[in-house]
Formats: C-alpha cells, structure tokens, sequence
C-alpha cells in the first residue's frame, strides 16, 4: 500500500514535470496528451480570472497563440503536494517560469511566480490533468541583458 501510493506520488510529479519540460519546449501538442479532452485550465493575475479554457482542442489553439510569441521559456518546479483518492487526486504545485519575448527589437525577460492547483485522474493506465488553476503571485518584468 505504502509502496503504491510512493508510486502514484512519483507519477503524478513526473505528469507536471513532463507539462514543464514539453511546454519549455513548445511541443504543444504532445502537452496536450498529459490533459484530459475536457481539461478546464484556468490562470489568474492578481486575483482576477484572465483564462479559463476549457477542452484540449480550445486548450491547443491557446497554448500556441501563446508560444507563438515567446522566444524562450524556462521552467523550474518547486514543491509538489498530492492527496490521492483511488483514480483521483489533487496537487499543488509551485513553478518559477522565465519567458523572452521581443518588443521593439529589444529581448525582455517576465519572471512569473506561479502555484498551480491540479485535479488529476487516472485512466486509460496513466495519470492525466482534469483541471488546472495557475495563480500567478509574482510577475517581474525586465530588459534581458545577453
């Protein structure tokens, strides 16, 4: 038992990690085969909602509107903390995110503090995202000096 839930830990923290690894990577569409087809991913800023997308096909078309206009990410996990129920679970996890972008021929750097709160399901023999909540807490922007 105690060996089994070690096991689904570890899955689970390899699930929001391959997310990082992928999306540093914009290979979006292999991001959206850790999601469920309905997902419901949701971000907020300062409290208030900015996205809440539902389904991975509107998810997809957001994500790469998104990547289109980042040069570079970079993503660091932190903690992660799961309470598993059989097929399910919830999780937070804490993210520091780096993104270049370029505005007006000149790279910035927006450094994002983020917690996500995730509700996962197993099935089809693997754990996947049913719904994700970012709350970015901390965002700095800056010029990026190569």
């Amino acid at each position: 038992m105690i060996q089994e839930m070690l096991d689904t830990q570890q899955e689970l923290r390899n699930l929001i990690d391959a997310y990082a690894y992928l999306s540093d990577e914009k290979k979006i569409s292999e991001v959206m085969g850790l999601f469920t087809p309905d997902a419901l991913y949701q971000v907020y800023i300062n409290n208030a909602m900015v996205a809440n997308v539902s389904g991975t096909k509107s998810l997809e078309k957001e994500f790469n509107g998104h990547a289109s206009l980042v040069k570079t990410y970079f993503t660091m996990n932190g903690q992660h903390t799961v309470k598993i129920d059989g097929d399910t679970a919830t999780g937070v996890s804490f993210s520091q995110i780096k993104m270049v972008r370029e505005s007006e021929g000149k790279d910035n750097i927006t450094d994002y503090s983020v917690r996500y709160d995730d509700k996962y399901v197993y099935q089809n023999g693997k754990w996947l995202i049913k719904e994700r909540t970012g709350h970015f807490i901390i965002i700095e922007v800056r010029p990026l000096n190569n």
